[in-house]
């Protein structure tokens, strides 16, 4: 093994390894590159991506209508939902080789262009999109869109014939319907032989015109296919979802539908206040694409939210109240509101001017041990002993793991020092601005520290980045990264202290698929693990780093969307400990006299069951056929029964 500058891009042709190239970058762009995309599953040489999907952020003044005229659709292609809202700073995109010449040799739009931060790179978002915005061409608006109050679902697995989504005269209530995927399944680590299948157009759907990918079935088209599969008033729902290509709704229970029924199923006996003005309410749905249940670590997340979310506003009239629910998130980022995806969703709802809400959970991580928080004594030299993270990685991790290490902007004199796991020779420091990567003796890297002086993942201070490969495969060519405790150390030179935050990524196993995923943690002598009434919250006493309080949905954290924590129905206990899901933040923070880099967030805007007690986790909602339920635990059920209370505050 060796250390290694990071390489000239192939894609991209960024050195790398360059002075300044990866400041205000995206460091997982540098890391995808080195790694020749084997960790966003193009495998091979020979099966390299043609187009990369990003997103953008433009800055101050500037609007996408701009950047379409300054540039050319032979090289960046913009759905043309974003020229549909006027004035907006942020947009997806995909972007070919020739984009990344014209950066690099200063062309026009790079002025335009604050940061952008690299999507998922799988399957048909490697591709040219097929109908894009061009330079003085205005797209039409799609027709047939939504008056009066409309619910807007982003999640997956939404059984789109369920009696719970229809009306009393038994049409669906899901007005739009669309399908980010172009294929079922796909081949991922720990999944061999998961074969992927074509979705057809004449069953799943056509494309959306404005989007350039994935299925749409209006609800004409939903209520053929129930009139369809109806005999003797009884509908097949397994035929019908045979029938659209909808295999995921053969399992029992699916994500988007517990959410979407919390948010507007009709109320049964049990239950009769949800026979309210939320369960009438219209519908826009959108299942993520395939790879964004795969990758639980975000990867896909930024791209394919907001391309969502503007979709369901694009079906909307302009008239509509909105209320949008995106049970859906990580645990990595900047946790201030600044990241892209963040920073877009409330560009739009500033646009929108009150008509649009946007319910988020607030995370389910509090007792995962992804979280650290410190702060850095100044004066610290090379010898001293600096302040220390042990980041366990466990030996069948089929998928890469990730630790992000954010700091203020001045920060400039800390260095990062990491150890890999029984291998002190290996040991590596880097201060601001560095980089490098550990490689086999073929040249394959193993893990990566990325440390630039900013970056395009937040607005404020910095992110160094610890990228690992994975610790077991089942293909004998991948590259493995060591298992074990890694020792992260941070010490401060500068003069005054200085707070700063590690963040583990998820890294978990979506309900109802196998990719051989294992989360990583933080481990420390003084973190309580005993189970005791008080160490499920963090006492400010306790001199460990490692800290419940700061693990929120990255998703969450934005100055206009609602982040919702998770209660029990029943407190059992006293308080605070029993109203509290053991899993969620909480409010108010328990620890609340830490420091913390300017803006983040680490405390729900709100509150709603997500456990109906300590004994029985989760809450009962619509599972996938009509008339049956399941039970699911996690603030994703917390977030759209507060989506349902605001719903009905419309009415």
């Amino acid at each position: 093994m060796s250390w290694a500058p990071l390489p000239r891009g192939s894609f991209t042709g960024i050195d790398w390894s360059a002075p300044n190239a990866i400041d205000g970058m995206d460091p997982y762009l540098a890391w995808a590159e080195a790694d020749g995309f084997v960790g966003y599953h193009v495998p091979g040489q020979d099966d390299q991506p043609k187009w990369l999907p990003i997103v953008i952020g433009l800055r101050e003044g500037a609007d996408v209508r701009q950047l379409v005229n300054a540039s050319s659709s032979r090289w960046l292609q913009i759905p043309q939902v974003y020229l549909l809202t006027p004035g907006l700073r942020h947009c997806t995109a995909r972007v070919s080789k020739r984009f990344f010449q014209h950066w690099r040799e200063g062309h026009a739009m790079r002025a335009l262009i604050q940061r952008f931060e690299l999507g998922l790179p799988v399957e048909h978002h490697t591709q040219a999109l097929p109908h894009c915005c061009h330079p003085h061409e205005q797209p039409r608006p799609p027709a047939h869109r939504v008056r009066g109050t409309v619910l807007g679902v982003i999640d997956g697995g939404l059984a789109v014939a369920n009696t719970a989504f229809r009306g009393a005269r038994g049409h669906t209530r899901v007005k739009h319907f669309w399908r980010q995927d172009n294929f079922y399944g796909g081949p991922w680590p720990g999944t061999p032989g998961n074969e992927r299948v074509p979705l057809d157009p004449t069953r799943a759907g056509p494309e959306p015109h404005d989007m350039g990918y994935g299925h749409e079935l209006d609800a004409a088209a939903i209520d053929a296919v129930i009139a369809r599969y109806t005999v003797n008033g009884r509908l097949d729902e397994d035929a019908l979802y045979r029938h659209l290509q909808m295999w995921d709704m053969a399992r029992p229970v699916n994500h988007g539908t517990h959410v979407t029924g919390l948010a507007t199923a009709p109320g049964g006996p049990l239950n009769p206040q949800d026979n309210d003005f939320a369960s009438r309410c219209a519908l826009i749905a959108v299942q993520l694409d395939w790879a964004n249940v795969l990758d639980t670590s975000g990867g896909a997340m930024n791209v394919s939210i907001l391309d969502a979310l503007h979709y369901v506003v694009s079906r909307c009239a302009d008239d509509a109240a909105i209320v949008v629910n995106i049970s859906w998130g990580t645990l990595a980022g900047p946790h201030d509101g600044t990241s892209l995806l963040e920073a877009a969703m409330d560009e739009l709802v500033e646009r929108l001017a009150g008509r649009l809400q946007i319910s988020v959970p607030a995370g389910n991580g509090y007792q995962s041990r992804t979280h650290a928080n410190a702060v850095l004594p100044p004066h610290t030299r090379r010898k001293d002993p600096g302040t220390a993270l042990h980041w366990r990685v466990p030996p069948d991790d089929h998928t890469q793991s990730f630790l992000e290490i954010w700091l203020p902007a001045d920060a400039g004199s800390v260095s990062i020092e990491v150890q890999p796991p029984d291998r002190p020779a290996q040991t590596v420091s880097l201060v601001p601005g560095q980089s490098g990567m550990w490689t086999d003796a073929d040249g394959r890297p193993l893990w990566s520290l990325i440390y630039p002086k900013t970056t395009a993942l937040g607005a404020r201070g910095t992110c160094a980045l610890l990228a690992l490969g994975p610790t077991a495969s089942h293909d004998p060519r991948q590259a493995l990264a060591p298992f074990g405790r890694w020792t992260i150390t941070l010490r401060n030179a500068g003069p005054l202290p200085v707070v700063f935050d590690a963040y583990v990524e998820r890294d978990d196993v979506a309900l109802g698929v196998n990719t051989g995923a294992k989360q990583s943690w933080l481990e420390d002598r003084f973190y309580d693990t005993q189970g005791n009434l008080k160490g499920w919250v963090d006492q400010p006493r306790n001199p460990t780093p490692i800290r419940r309080s700061g693990v929120f949905n990255s998703l969450s954290t934005g100055q206009r969307t609602i982040a919702v924590g998770g209660t029990r129905r029943a407190d059992t206990g006293p308080q605070p400990l029993a109203h509290f899901a053991r899993y969620s933040p909480q409010k108010p923070e328990p620890d609340a006299a830490r420091p913390q880099r300017p803006g983040v967030r680490n405390v729900p805007q709100t509150l709603a069951p997500c456990d109906d007690n300590t004994a029985l986790w989760g809450v009962r909602s619509t599972g996938s056929l009509s008339g049956s339920t399941a039970r699911l635990a996690g603030t994703s059920s917390s977030a759209p029964r507060e989506a349902r209370r605001r719903l009905n505050a419309l009415k």
